[in-house]
């Protein structure tokens, strides 16, 4: 399904993150956390805008905490941008659209 934010756990981790073949967009966060709560509505107008030519997604550091933890999140919420496998870019706070566009085009995604 086009556009849809994806949940990533530690069980799905290297499928759907490290093993992809499209730039992934990974926002760590938590249900009590207010940023976190602001912040989603970026995460999800990025998903619906770049569809296909990215994976997005969040992982609930309260229900996981061994992928967060190997990563030094330490501040939620952290977005991680990963392509081939690697972690590219690192945005931490609620950050405007405009800088997850420009990490974006970085990568050659438009």
């Amino acid at each position: 399904m086009a556009g849809s934010v994806k949940e990533f756990t530690d069980a799905n981790w290297k499928s759907e993150v490290l093993d992809s073949s499209v730039p992934v967009i990974v926002d760590f966060w938590a249900p009590w956390c207010g940023p976190c709560r602001m912040l989603a509505p970026t995460i999800e107008k990025i998903a619906e805008e770049f569809g296909e030519k990215v994976k997005v997604g969040k992982m609930n550091t309260d229900e996981n905490s061994d992928t967060p933890g190997g990563l030094r999140i330490s501040a939620i919420p952290t977005v991680l941008v990963f392509q081939g496998g690697k972690e590219v870019d690192r945005l931490v706070g609620v950050n405007p659209i405009n800088k997850f566009k420009d990490t974006l085009g970085k990568l050659g995604v438009a």
